[in-house]
C-alpha cells in the first residue's frame, strides 16, 4: 500500500503541495454575483451537484433579485422553480424562511458571523463556512463536504467520521492559511480521481502516500470496507 508520511502534519503538507500542482486553478465552482446568491446556491447544493445548481440558478437569479423576492415567494412556485434540485420542497422552505430572517433581523443583508448564519434555516456549519469564505472573506473553519470527508480518511489524515469532528481535527493540523485551499483541492481531486466508488488509483498523484490505494491495499479507509 502507499505509505503516508510519518506525521499527519507532514502528510497534509505533501498532499496539498502535490494537489496544488495538479489543480493550479482550484476554486469554488458555484456561480453567483453577490452574497445572497451565494447563500442560495450553497443551500441548494446540499446533496446535489454544483453543475445542476448552476443550471437552475441561472434562471432563478433572474427571477428573484433580493431577499424580499424569496421571502414573499409562493412556496409551491419557488419549489417548482427548483424542482430539478434534490429535496426541492424542503429547500424552497429553507430559502423563504432564511430570507425572512435576513430581512427582519439583518436589515436585508446576509450576516457575516458563524453564529448568525447557522441560525438561518437550512444553514449548517458547512454552508456557513462557504458563505463566510467566499462572501465575506472570513476563513473561520474548513468546509467538510463528502469529498473532504472521504479523501482525508483515505489518506490517513483523520480517523474521525462526522463532518463536525473531521473539521475540528483538520483545523489542528492544516495550516490556517491553507484551510480554504484544502477544501477546493480535495473537491477537485474527488471529482477527477478519488471518486467514491471507483477511484483511479493507477493515475493518482497521491498513490504512493495513500494507505487506501487499491493497487495494494485491501481496505478503503474512508468506509472501512474491503475494496470490491
Amino acid at each position: 500500500m502507499g505509505t503516508p508520511l510519518e506525521s499527519r502534519e507532514d502528510q497534509v503538507a505533501e498532499v496539498l503541495d502535490r494537489l496544488s500542482e495538479e489543480y493550479p486553478d482550484s476554486s469554488i465552482s458555484l456561480r453567483y454575483s453577490n452574497r445572497l446568491e451565494l447563500l442560495i446556491a450553497v443551500i441548494l447544493s446540499a446533496q446535489c451537484t454544483d453543475e445542476r445548481v448552476n443550471a437552475v440558478c441561472a434562471d432563478l437569479f433572474e427571477k428573484y433579485e433580493d431577499a424580499a423576492d424569496y421571502a414573499e415567494a409562493d412556496q409551491e412556485e419557488l419549489a417548482e422553480d427548483i424542482s430539478s434540485i434534490t429535496y426541492y420542497n424542503n429547500k424552497a422552505s429553507y430559502i423563504r424562511s432564511a430570507c425572512r430572517d435576513i430581512i427582519e433581523e439583518h436589515d436585508g443583508e446576509v450576516p457575516d458571523t458563524m453564529s448568525e448564519l447557522t441560525e438561518l434555516a437550512g444553514v449548517g456549519r458547512k454552508t456557513a463556512n462557504v458563505v463566510l469564505q467566499h462572501g465575506h472573506d472570513v476563513v473561520e473553519g474548513i468546509v467538510v463536504d463528502t469529498h473532504v470527508q472521504r479523501i482525508s480518511r483515505r489518506l490517513g489524515i483523520t480517523e474521525e467520521e462526522t463532518p463536525e469532528r473531521i473539521e475540528e481535527d483538520l483545523m489542528e493540523i492544516v495550516p490556517r492559511g491553507r484551510w480554504q485551499a484544502f477544501t477546493h483541492l480535495f473537491i477537485d481531486h474527488g471529482r477527477a480521481r478519488c471518486t467514491a466508488r471507483n477511484p483511479d488509483c493507477s493515475d493518482c498523484v497521491l498513490e504512493d502516500v495513500c494507505p487506501s490505494s487499491k493497487l495494494d491495499s485491501e481496505v478503503d479507509l474512508a468506509s472501512g470496507e474491503v475494496w470490491s
